[in-house]
């Protein structure tokens, strides 16, 4: 019996000194949800839409950002106007770039920010992006070809601006890192 109220003692101090963002989440969120699983019935064009609708910014965590069509819509986005950030893997980056030369044109563009994880820590493997602090995409699915069109994935789509203005907030305190590095080649 002692062995169960020690446990719980410490159990107890550990969420008191945990940061508050570890005890609970920030808000619940109503909002409408749209989950897709693919491959197939339209799961690769999910992005290009969203996308597609930017008019103010995107802010983009990609683990992988490979697939032509995605690199395409994000240019041409930029090329319209929208402020783009995008955060990535330095190993998937560079191994990227060193294939690619269009992610190379992508993150050299105006209207683009481009910021890799310092190569020390611990990969970025997030999948998300944020547009016009309204829509957030998460989900497992990479921005590459094989992520969009080929892979079992599933992508969420929640249309509100507490979920992306949530996700905003992680991005600029991931941003913000002083041990980043500029993306350009």
């Amino acid at each position: 019996m002692p062995w169960k109220l020690l446990f719980f003692a410490g159990a107890m101090l550990v969420a008191l000194a945990a940061p508050k963002a570890l005890l609970r989440l920030d808000s619940s969120v109503t909002a409408p949800v749209r989950i897709a699983y693919g491959p197939g019935n339209g799961f690769d064009s999910i992005d290009l839409d969203l996308i597609g609708r930017a008019r103010d910014r995107i802010d983009m965590a990609a683990y992988v950002l490979s697939d032509q069509r995605i690199i395409e819509a994000l240019s041409a986005a930029a090329e319209r106007g929208v402020k783009i950030r995008i955060y990535l893997d330095p190993e998937q980056f560079r191994r990227i770039a060193d294939a690619n030369v269009n992610v190379v044109a992508l993150v050299n563009q105006p209207n683009v920010s481009a910021r890799i994880k310092a190569e020390q820590n611990d990969m970025m493997h997030l999948k998300t992006f944020a547009v016009d602090g309204r829509w957030l995409r998460a989900g497992s699915a990479n921005f590459s070809w094989a992520g969009e069109r080929r892979q079992d994935n599933d992508i969420l789509v929640i249309d509100s601006p507490e979920a992306a203005g949530a996700f905003t907030r992680h991005f600029d305190s991931i941003w913000a890192r002083r041990d980043n590095s500029e993306a350009s080649r």
